[in-house]
């Protein structure tokens, strides 16, 4: 099908009215983080009247070092857990035929129907008696629960989609179901994988209330409730609070530039499907 001219400009207008409402939230922010604190002289600062010492203070005052080594580590735990796990019941139910596979399935979306909020009070009694409140586990445990839920319906699809033949061939060839697992079918569907990686990282970083419920004695503050405590602290500072929801999104920025091209391509390949 042919595009006219106008129809082709009409889409750019669009497209640019929609980046331009996604990005001006970002943007304000950013520059807010520059500018000066209240009661500081404004002819004070850098080079075009910026001032990046915000990030110092606000990195210092808040203890964001703290908060993001425990983010990091919570989100290694369950980002590397889940993809495995998801990874394995993923090539079950997509390539295996075995009796109750259809209703195992629905029990693990069930994950994706019941929302957090109902179950955190009970899991978190759960996990007190079992001694593992304000521990790294408590934070991940349900993390990586909701994220398998997920990954298995995102991975059964991808390995649902994969070519008989190909499993067949690797089966005449003497493989067994791990190498053809490690061989053929992971490599074939890197960008599946990818994807949800950057969703599980996603959604680990920014979880709020399961950290907040889990430790109750603060000593394992992640990102987000770090800058919760932080705001607490500066609620009218809004230079500081700008410097510091940067400093917590820098890593999920970071991770998305660097894999966005596999992530891009597994929302492209997902969305076909």
């Amino acid at each position: 099908m042919r595009v006219s001219a106008a129809e082709r400009a009409m889409n750019y207008v669009v497209l640019v009215l929609f980046a331009v409402f996604a990005l001006t939230p970002i943007l304000t922010i950013l520059l807010t983080s520059f500018s000066p604190q209240i009661g500081a002289d404004a002819a004070d600062g850098g080079f075009w009247n910026l001032h990046p010492e915000n990030f110092v203070e606000a990195w210092q005052v808040g203890g964001f070092g703290r908060s993001l080594a425990n983010s990091l580590v919570v989100a290694a735990i369950v980002v590397s857990a889940a993809v495995v796990l998801s990874v394995l019941s993923g090539y079950a139910f997509g390539t295996m035929r075995f009796p109750g596979a259809t209703l195992l399935f629905y029990v693990f979306l069930l994950g994706l129907m019941i929302p957090a909020e109902a179950v955190v009070i009970p899991l978190f009694f759960d996990l007190r008696a079992m001694g593992l409140t304000d521990t790294y586990a408590a934070i991940a445990l349900p993390q990586i629960a909701q994220s398998v839920a997920f990954g298995t319906f995102w991975l059964r699809a991808q390995f649902r989609t994969l070519p008989e033949e190909l499993l067949e061939a690797a089966a005449l060839d003497g493989a067994g179901p791990v190498r053809t697992l490690l061989r053929i079918v992971v490599p074939a569907s890197v960008p599946a994988v990818t994807t949800l990686i950057v969703l599980a990282f996603m959604w680990t970083w920014n979880e709020f209330l399961i950290a907040l419920v889990m430790t109750p004695g603060g000593s394992l503050r992640t990102a987000p409730l770090g800058l919760a405590n932080f705001q607490g602290q500066y609620t009218a500072e809004l230079a500081l609070l700008s410097a510091g929801a940067v400093i917590v999104a820098l890593p999920m920025v970071i991770m998305f530039l660097v894999l966005q091209r596999h992530f891009i391509r597994g929302m492209l390949e997902g969305a076909v499907k």
